[in-house]
């Protein structure tokens, strides 16, 4: 008789009372790294070219100069406030290994996406960014795959959440 393995449930799926987070403890402990590595980005105060997707400009002409360093000066400290919840959120849910409810799933896609933001950033991802167009001998070839991961993490949380998964 020939036994059918069971195939693993998907990385984030609905469980009673909210959500659970499937996945293995090297998957954590990468993604708990990760989120460690994200908020000393975010606390050290630094604007550099990595978080630039995190804080995209409100006014985009030469003549709103001002009025988006006036959106800057008002929003950054809500949006960073906001994405470290969000860490915060996760890094927990993560370390404790327990279902999350729908405002932890708002966080863990918010996090996972903060994530692919700043590896996106530095990859230079654009909308035709595929990871199997990426040449094995690419020096930045594990971080191409990363996004591809963390990519397929938010999915499987979209999907969670929209009840498709």
């Amino acid at each position: 008789m020939i036994r059918r393995r069971k195939p693993p449930p998907p990385p984030v799926s609905r469980v009673a009372g909210g959500y659970a987070i499937n996945l293995d403890p090297g998957e954590r402990d990468l993604l708990t790294r990760l989120l460690g590595e994200l908020t000393q980005l975010l606390t050290t105060g630094a604007d550099g070219p990595a978080l630039r997707r995190m804080f995209p400009p409100a006014y985009h002409l030469e003549d709103d100069a001002d009025a988006e360093a006036e959106y800057q000066r008002l929003m950054r400290e809500e949006l960073v406030a906001s994405r470290l919840d969000a860490i915060t959120t996760l890094t927990a849910a993560l370390r404790d290994d327990r279902a999350i409810d729908e405002s932890g799933l708002g966080a863990f896609m918010q996090a996972v996406n903060a994530l692919r933001l700043v590896l996106g950033t530095m990859l230079d991802v654009d909308e035709e960014h595929d990871v199997d167009d990426v040449t094995d001998d690419d020096p930045l070839i594990g971080e191409h795959h990363l996004y591809g991961y963390l990519s397929y993490l938010l999915d499987a949380a979209v999907r969670a959440s929209s009840g498709a998964g």
